[in-house]
């Protein structure tokens, strides 16, 4: 064996290293798990947009002068359904703002509509309507977690790709752009929609 190949031989595993820690398998993995992450978010927000006209309907069979608060419900999930931001777009702060102002619409008037129902006791009996009611907080709390843990993945990815040495291969070999994390955009859009129907509206 010539000194030529036996040096080429050696730099092959020195290369393979060099790469590993330029993040050439660690930044694709960091991503696509960031990029799942949202997905799990956007399958609970569509399990409660699923979840919303069976509650309207409900309420509506009881609570048919409550109209105005009824229509704004359905508008706002018109509007946060009709705005999708896929894996591609997690990079653009606009694009997933505006899907978090829509989301955080939704979630303010089905908090008004749900506080609403406190006035009519035969509602808030209705085996259906308790049904809707568990259903919707179960949700709720998923979208919570799911949010979590894509803010997670996110912040995992974002620093791997602005770090040395897998900056450079973020740079080099995939230009690399940070994922946007999910943030409040309203005052109480971090909580969760009131579903407690005791005797004091929550």
């Amino acid at each position: 064996m010539t000194r030529t190949r036996l040096n080429a031989l050696l730099l092959v595993p020195a290369a393979a290293i060099s790469l590993s820690g330029c993040g050439i398998n660690s930044i694709p993995t960091a991503e696509e798990n960031a990029k799942a992450r949202w997905a799990d978010v956007q399958n609970q927000y569509q399990r409660r947009a699923d979840l919303i006209p069976n509650l309207v309907e409900t309420v509506k069979g009881y609570a048919a002068q409550e109209k105005s608060t009824l229509t704004a419900v359905t508008e706002a999930r018109a509007k946060a359904t009709s705005i999708q931001v896929s894996a591609n777009d997690l990079t653009d702060p606009a694009k997933v703002q505006q899907f978090e102002q829509a989301q955080g619409q939704l979630s303010q008037s089905l908090g008004r509509l749900l506080v609403s129902v406190e006035a009519y006791p035969d509602l808030k009996s209705n085996q259906n309507f308790l049904a809707l009611q568990s259903q919707l907080e179960g949700t709720e709390n998923r979208i919570t977690v799911a949010r979590g843990d894509y803010n997670n993945a996110v912040q995992s990815y974002n620093t791997q790709i602005r770090t040395f040495p897998a900056v450079i291969g973020a740079k080099v070999f995939y230009g690399s752009k940070p994922m946007t994390p999910f943030q409040a955009t309203s005052p109480n859009a971090e909580k969760a929609p009131t579903v407690s129907f005791g005797n004091s509206a929550g």
